[in-house]
């Protein structure tokens, strides 16, 4: 049925919503809105933004001078692009000759417009892209479908839906990609290219002159093999050995990392070739991101307010992610071994009682309960929706540990008591 039945037909496409705005659609129908005490979202794709121990005092108001407010540059303000540049030299780069400055790195109002941007300016190439991975994906690739190729990498459950170096060059090779596009760590799964595998993706992308275009921005939110946090943040750029030739484009920024959704603001940093046509591409698409924000956001990247904020996310997130690991798994849901990534967990519920057992009926019970999770297939990027039959995912439920730990512990209860219902044939 259509969703504009007084245009005439045709006239605007249906459009459908993005995954997990999807969840919150169908939960706004039942009451929930942001700050609403008698919800739990554990679908929430946004970490707490509240005070963290040992974390530096949350930003709470920005000057705004009377020069900010006229159009800024379309690629950013050149002090938030050289903070920026110094991030990544100081965090990824040390003891490297080729250094990051401000002319590469693009500014964007978000994530998803930095990510469009991209997408914008690539030639006629076949782009890979990973399955599962964040849901938004599949409708920015398919908006270029006349001009880009999109090309499924696709995980396997029975490997944990690990990414490896070996499977993004056999997709480079046997279909000529030209760019490939993913989330790392990964969104939904957790799962996360390291160390010397993420090396050899450099490598490979390097050689055959193939843009790895990869989204980090969960790329703080680590965690070791025990689920403790890890000594630091993993980024594709301590992998770089020229920031000019390599065909490596990094899209990060303040929304996760540093917990600072609302303010909207991201980065590509990459080869200044590619940066200045992303800032061509900007004055046709957005023409730039907020000045005042921008100048604001530049004093957050000081190096001490940077560590201090990094190290205290990954301790906080860490004690959530194994409260919630713990009682999830109790509760007769599997996840596979080594998510070492982001602020999800991405479990089965294949051995729950039906109907329990399909991520579409577990979600809409949950939210009968007032509680929210993202069902798997949403992640199932399906460019066009060529790809057809039922998908693969459709028993994966990716849970969120981004609420305050005294919310998600409620939500948690709340599944508690849905699945003992369930078991007591009591739905």
């Amino acid at each position: 049925m259509s969703t504009h039945p007084h245009l005439p037909a045709g006239l605007v496409r249906d459009i459908p919503y993005m995954g997990v705005i999807h969840v919150m659609a169908e939960a706004s129908k039942r009451g929930f809105f942001n700050g609403n005490p008698d919800w739990s979202n554990l679908g929430q794709g946004q970490p707490e933004v509240g005070d963290l121990d040992g974390a530096p005092p949350r930003l709470s108001q920005i000057e705004v001078a009377p020069q900010d407010l006229a159009y800024g540059p379309v690629n950013g303000v050149d002090a938030l692009r050289q903070a920026v540049a110094d991030h990544y030299n100081l965090t990824y780069r040390q003891g490297r000759t080729s250094k990051y400055a401000k002319e590469n790195v693009s500014i964007a109002q978000g994530g998803r417009l930095m990510l469009s941007r991209i997408l914008a300016v690539l030639g006629p190439v076949n782009v890979g892209y990973v399955v599962p991975d964040y849901t938004a994906y599949e409708d920015m690739l398919d908006y270029h479908r006349h001009r880009l190729t999109p090309v499924a990498i696709r995980t396997q459950a029975e490997d944990g839906f690990r990414l490896t170096a070996e499977m993004v060059a056999a997709a480079v090779e046997s279909h000529g990609l030209g760019a490939v596009l993913f989330s790392n760590p990964n969104n939904p799964t957790g799962q996360l290219l390291a160390g010397d595998d993420l090396d050899r993706v450099v490598a490979m992308c390097r050689a055959r002159g193939c843009l790895a275009v990869v989204d980090e921005f969960y790329s703080h939110y680590i965690f070791d093999e025990e689920g403790a946090g890890a000594d630091g943040p993993v980024s594709a750029s301590a992998f770089v050995d020229d920031v000019d030739a390599d065909p490596v484009l990094l899209v990060d920024g303040v929304t996760k990392n540093l917990r600072y959704p609302g303010l909207r603001l991201a980065w590509a940093v990459g080869p200044r070739d590619i940066i200045e046509t992303l800032g061509r591409a900007a004055s046709a698409i957005d023409g730039g991101a907020s000045v005042p924000v921008q100048q604001a956001v530049a004093g957050l990247l000081d190096p001490a307010l940077m560590d201090q904020e990094t190290t205290a996310v990954r301790a906080a997130f860490a004690r959530k992610r194994r409260l919630m690991l713990d009682q999830l798994r109790a509760l007769g849901i599997g996840f596979p071994a080594a998510q070492r990534g982001t602020f999800y967990l991405w479990g089965s519920v294949e051995n729950l009682p039906a109907p329990l057992d399909d991520a579409m009926t577990f979600f809409t019970h949950a939210l009968a309960r007032r509680v929210m999770v993202v069902p798997g297939p949403y992640f199932d990027i399906n460019p066009g929706r060529m790809r057809r039959g039922p998908s693969p995912l459709r028993q994966w439920v990716r849970f969120s540990f981004g609420p305050p730990e005294g919310n998600m512990l409620e939500g948690l209860d709340r599944l508690r008591t849905l699945i003992q219902d369930a078991r007591r044939g009591a739905l």
